[in-house]
């Protein structure tokens, strides 16, 4: 078993580029980590899967793959909001912004934001990755350990819904300059829906209250960037998709919600959008692309189901 550090367990085995572990001799999978819940599946791991990674157990796999069986496009789909991610990140990087905190930033698998952003700025851009679930802080520690630098790049366990808390975990890192713009990433974590602790009698998402407090604390000149599922303006088998996929996960433990367009932009604020707008993740910044990245088999930009878009505080 592990060694735990910190409330987050440390890896005894390697880990590689992308987050991929080393089987055991026997060809088994190593035993998960102390504090990694088996008992019910995770999203963060169920998308790693998604994009081809091996950071998940079979739990997470069984899960996936009942929803692969009868929509494969789901792995498109994630690929296509994880290259919106890496676009974005080219862009604002281009644009001046040297800091970057990615929420919810899951599992690393398939090219980080500080990787992206090194590519465009070689040694100026840091970045804090934060996530709640103790398997995904613990890989980005042990990737950040190999491949990073510790005085740019930092992994950080706390709860989105304590923005305040999540703030000042930030700031004692050292990492990032608070009283500077920054790019401040909530990819696909807000159709997760934020609920009180289990003990609270309030049951509603707290997501667009929480988004609220995360734009007052940003500095003037910083960018926020969204990603989100949405039902509307989708096909037909899209729609049948997503109902069964609120079904699976909401059985699960882990409830989500699809946000109408309105909605999604109502979460910016008062912070003005950035040219394309709102927009089906294929289309925002198609000319960001790298020569690397691998364009997901999708037959009309609205079969992403995932809307995204970056508005910048002034």
């Amino acid at each position: 078993m592990p060694p735990v550090t910190s409330g987050i367990p440390e890896y005894d085995y390697p880990i590689t580029r992308y987050g991929e572990r080393n089987m055991t001799a026997s060809g088994s999978e190593p035993y998960p980590p102390a504090g990694v819940d088996l008992s019910q599946p995770s999203i963060a791991r169920i998308y790693d899967y998604y994009l081809g990674g091996d950071t998940n157990w079979e739990i997470d796999r069984q899960f996936a793959e009942k929803l692969l069986t009868e929509f494969p496009i789901l792995r498109p789909i994630a690929r296509s909001n994880r290259l919106f991610l890496h676009r974005l990140v080219r862009h604002l990087t281009k644009a001046g912004i040297r800091q970057f905190i990615d929420l919810g930033s899951g599992v690393p698998t398939m090219g980080h934001a500080h990787e992206v952003a090194d590519q465009v700025a070689p040694g100026k851009v840091r970045v804090a990755y934060v996530d709640h679930e103790p398997v995904a802080v613990a890989h980005s520690r042990s990737l950040l350990r190999q491949y990073g630098d510790e005085e740019r790049h930092t992994a950080i366990h706390a709860d989105i819904r304590d923005p305040e808390g999540l703030w000042k975990k930030i700031e004692a890192s050292g990492v990032i300059d608070l009283e500077k713009p920054v790019g401040l990433l909530m990819i696909a974590v807000l159709h997760i829906q934020q609920l009180p602790a289990t003990d609270s009698p309030v049951s509603e998402d707290l997501g667009p209250q929480l988004v609220a407090t995360y734009r007052n604390l940003l500095p003037t000149g910083s960018h926020l960037a969204i990603s989100h599922v949405t039902g509307e303006g989708i096909p037909a088998e899209s729609a049948k998709m997503l109902t069964r996929i609120k079904t699976m996960y909401d059985n699960s433990g882990s409830p989500v919600i699809w946000r109408t367009k309105e909605q999604i932009c109502d979460l910016f604020g008062e912070f003005r959008i950035i040219d394309p707008g709102l927009t089906w993740t294929p289309l925002w910044h198609p000319e960001e692309e790298s020569v690397t990245d691998e364009t997901p088999n999708l037959g009309d930009p609205s079969e992403s189901i995932v809307l995204a878009g970056v508005a910048k505080k002034e």
